[in-house]
């Protein structure tokens, strides 16, 4: 009889089949010392290992910062096999974060992406294999929150790692939210439970009322008096205890009924909470329970939380419980990785965009099908799609230049591929094809479908680029069905901070403009700019912290000398809008353009977002960028029933003048920042404004839409219609009672904000019922395990005086709270936390205007 027969399953880490001859307390492994490295080579240099997608599981690490992304990672890879040592982000020494800046600073600034197998092959029966488990860390600042959503869609699960001490915090729900857009299925492990303050029944009861999921608890932590030793998996009923050093030891349930009889009892509870809760959602499981009740079988719950939780609606969360720093509770983890995080075979299929028209990626195959069935066998048949990938990230790295990370959703990439970029219209060709681990790289030959990687020396591609292959290695050539087939892209949120650049001479101009280009392909969020009058550089980003990495990026990995140019302070960047409707105005554009002579014309009509009636109306011609609505409106001659009978391609002439409308919004009338909320209806009459095919070029439609909306513009900065916008930011500050009158004062008569509530964050969450739009989660029917060390922890030291703190929610003018944690400091004495999260823009009225101008 074998050990893992009487744990119903279980598996974890370097645990093999043992017989019930030893130690009822066995010892598991817990260093890979002696693990050989898994060659990955057999799951990327092979074909036939398509056939193996079920085994593959892509996920994100999500988080706040400073929950423990980096450091949960760290220990997924030692675990693993991959890493040969424990990295920390205090030593700077981890993996994941390798740039000096995040070692610096210790924390992550960019996304990395890691595989590993698990479990390792010595666990395993004979015959079985791993899963292989591609693994990108996220950054948990919120300056960097493009590079967390730009990851997220092409991951199949994600690990939501909470602080036991902090709960939920504001950016937790921010990427939380990232993830529901996705319908990206989810765990979370509630980490740092070693630490004075922890409660992981405050974070259970957090996530039901902030994340508004029900949590399915399979884990509760294990205390000895107040000291967290381990962790109680409630579905096998085992206790798996952690020493200092690492060490994993299961202990099964008759043990710990002798030496602690309440913990023994809790397991039950707990175990029946959960079963009666899967109970009432899944027929199986219900049946079970009426017949066995608590004794439902391990594989029964293990499948029927897998199903909760598969489609992303994230109804559901598996909660697991650990603290990585203390190499506690890593390996299950990992192993409700692989139990209950979807393969890309379980994930719903990729949607692509053919043209306007959006469909599963089945549907589009099954065209291809059709169109080379309907031309027979004498006709030459269409071309089809062999491969889809995705660029969600690109990267310069300083040895093999510009690398394109890649999701493949369809087919196999392999070296020799002509890649068809569907966004550029441009062919290209990979010099390598990478299996990516943090910083390091080893050369494949096969990508297949599923996988992440890299490719090297794609001279054109973005971040959110659909890469196409077609059958037929030479002479490639894009069938005209398939070249506007694309998978939707992540739009770029505005820019809220700026810097600028004043080089001194040409030739630095030339350097710092080349360096600003690479670093915003890198990084879309990052924006830049050139004053053609002065030759000033403005860089724009998401915040202070992104626009410092940004300027130390410029200065070490580009070579940029700091003493060629001026270097301006770190500035908000404002906007402007229209503060009432503009009359329509036509523009001609009747120019010579690359020396030739053309002529096109438009009408434009502006007026404020917030006055314009028909929201409901608005057609596919209609696109949202940066805050402004556009609307193109190309109305059909009499006699002309379609858009394909008109003399011009109208999709090219939309796209065209929505360059225009874009260009011309980008600098407004008043102070040359970008106009925001804004509504623009542009009319291209076919009839009055294309004047032929030799004479209305694209140039000259795109200068005309531009010229419209400027001349909207400056007629409504004459009569005073331009108003001026500035980025708030939404504020949450936890600070001791005494210190938060002085705050809320400053906060609003210093800083020009405003106080929206004021709570004790203890008493936030523990209201009886929290109701969410669509339905609420009754907080009193959710189980969740006791604190007992919480008495035990007040007597620790009773003499030392106890800190009321209070948690101040507000808002405030980005500007003044970008250096606000040190005026903080001096209110609470070092005994607060700040959290700024991104606001509206909002319009600058009294006194507040006159000093912007």
């Amino acid at each position: 009889m074998l050990l893992a027969a009487t744990l119903r399953g279980c598996r974890y880490g370097h645990r093999a089949f043992l017989p019930l001859s030893l130690p009822t307390v066995v010892k598991a492994a817990s260093s890979p010392a002696a693990t050989s490295f898994p060659q990955f080579k057999r799951y990327y240099a092979d074909p036939a290992h398509d056939a193996k997608v079920e085994a593959i599981r892509n996920i994100g690490i999500i988080a706040h910062v400073d929950a423990g992304k980096t450091t949960t990672t760290e220990r997924m890879l030692y675990y693993s096999g991959l890493s040969r040592h424990l990295g920390n982000v205090q030593d700077g020494n981890t993996m994941t974060d390798f740039l000096p800046m995040e070692r610096e600073r210790g924390i992550t600034i960019q996304s990395a992406a890691v595989t590993f197998l698990w479990p390792p092959q010595q666990s395993l029966a004979p015959g079985q294999h791993p899963k292989s488990i591609n693994l990108i860390d996220t950054p948990g600042h919120q300056d960097f929150r493009y590079e967390v959503d730009r990851c997220l869609p092409i991951l199949d699960g994600a690990v939501c790692i909470l602080d036991a001490v902090k709960g939920v915090e504001t950016h937790t729900e921010r990427v939380w939210e990232s993830a529901q857009l996705s319908k990206i299925p989810r765990l979370i492990f509630v980490n740092k439970l070693d630490r004075d303050g922890a409660s992981f029944k405050r974070s259970c009861l957090e996530v039901a009322s902030r994340l508004r999921t029900y949590p399915l608890i399979c884990q509760i932590p294990w205390w000895n008096k107040d000291e967290f030793v381990g962790v109680i998996d409630i579905i096998n009923l085992i206790g798996m205890k952690f020493s200092s050093t690492g060490q994993m030891s299961f202990v099964s349930e008759e043990t710990i009924g002798k030496e602690n009889p309440a913990l023994r009892a809790e397991m039950d509870k707990a175990r029946l909470a959960l079963i009666e809760t899967l109970s009432e959602y899944e027929d199986a499981v219900m049946g079970e329970f009426l017949e066995l009740e608590k004794d439902v079988p391990t594989a029964s719950i293990k499948r029927a939380i897998r199903k909760l939780i598969m489609d992303g609606e994230a109804k559901f969360s598996p909660i697991f419980a650990g603290a990585s720093l203390k190499n506690i509770g890593v390996q299950p983890l990992l192993d409700g990785v692989i139990d209950y995080l979807p393969s890309p075979l379980d994930r719903p299929e990729v949607e692509v965009i053919q043209g306007k028209k959006a469909m599963p990626l089945s549907k589009l195959l099954t065209l291809q099908d059709k169109k080379k069935k309907n031309h027979g066998h004498h006709a030459h048949p269409q071309s089809p799609i062999t491969t889809i990938g995705h660029v969600f990230k690109v990267v310069d790295d300083p040895r093999r230049g510009m690398m394109s990370f890649v999701r493949v959703y369809h087919g196999a990439l392999n070296r020799s591929n002509h890649l068809y970029n569907s966004n550029m219209n441009s062919f290209e060709k990979a010099q390598a094809l990478l299996h990516v681990s943090a910083k390091d790289y080893q050369d494949i030959q096969h990508l297949g479908t599923g996988q992440i990687g890299a490719l090297t020396g794609l001279k054109q591609a973005r971040t959110g680029d659909t890469l196409l292959t077609f059958p037929g290695s030479h002479n490639p050539k894009a069938p005209e069905q398939f070249r506007a087939v694309h998978i939707k892209t992540l739009d770029t949120p505005p820019a809220v901070a700026f810097i600028a650049i004043e080089p001194y001479t040409k030739t630095a101009s030339e350097k710092i403009e080349e360096a600003l280009s690479k670093l915003s392909r890198e990084d879309p969020s990052i924006r830049w700019s050139k004053d053609e009058k002065t030759d000033q550089l403005v860089l724009s980003g998401m915040g202070l912290l992104h626009l410092e990495i940004a300027q130390h990026r410029l200065l070490t990995h580009y070579k940029i000398d700091r003493d060629t140019a001026i270097w301006g302070d770190i500035e908000v960047e404002y906007s402007e809008c229209l503060l009432s409707p503009v009359p329509a105005h036509r523009a001609v554009f009747d120019r010579p353009m690359r020396g030739e002579n053309g002529k096109a014309a438009c009408t434009a009509t502006l007026v404020p977002v917030e006055e314009h009636h028909r929201h409901e109306s608005i057609l596919e011609s209609c696109i949202e960028r940066d805050g402004n609505i556009i609307h193109i409106v190309i109305p059909l001659p009499e006699g002309i029933e379609d858009h394909e009978s008109l003399p011009f391609d109208a999709e090219l002439v939309r796209q065209q003048l929505l360059n225009g409308v874009i260009a011309g919004l980008s600098r407004g009338p008043r102070r040359n920042c970008p106009v925001r909320k804004t509504h623009v209806t542009i009319t291209f009459d076919p009839e009055t404004d294309f004047f032929g095919a030799t004479q209305t070029t694209g140039g000259h439609i795109t200068n005309a839409a531009l010229q419209a909306v400027r001349a909207c513009l400056k007629e409504a900065h004459a009569a005073g219609g331009i108003g001026i916008l500035e980025p708030f930011t939404n504020v949450t500050i936890h600070c001791p009672e005494e210190a938060s009158h002085a705050i809320q004062h400053d906060l609003v008569s210093a800083r020009g904000g405003a106080v929206l509530e004021v709570r004790r964050p203890e008493e936030s969450e523990q209201d009886a019922a929290f109701v969410s739009e669509g339905g609420g989660i009754d907080l009193s029917k959710v189980y969740v395990p006791p604190d007992p060390y919480e008495s035990v922890q007040s007597l620790r030291d009773p003499k030392k005086a106890v800190v009321r703190m209070l948690e101040i929610v507000g808002k405030a003018p980005l500007k003044d709270m970008m250096k606000y944690d040190s005026a903080l400091r001096s209110m609470t004495g070092g005994r607060h936390s700040l959290q700024l999260d991104p606001g509206e823009f909002e319009l600058v009225t009294g006194p507040r205007e006159k000093t912007i101008g």
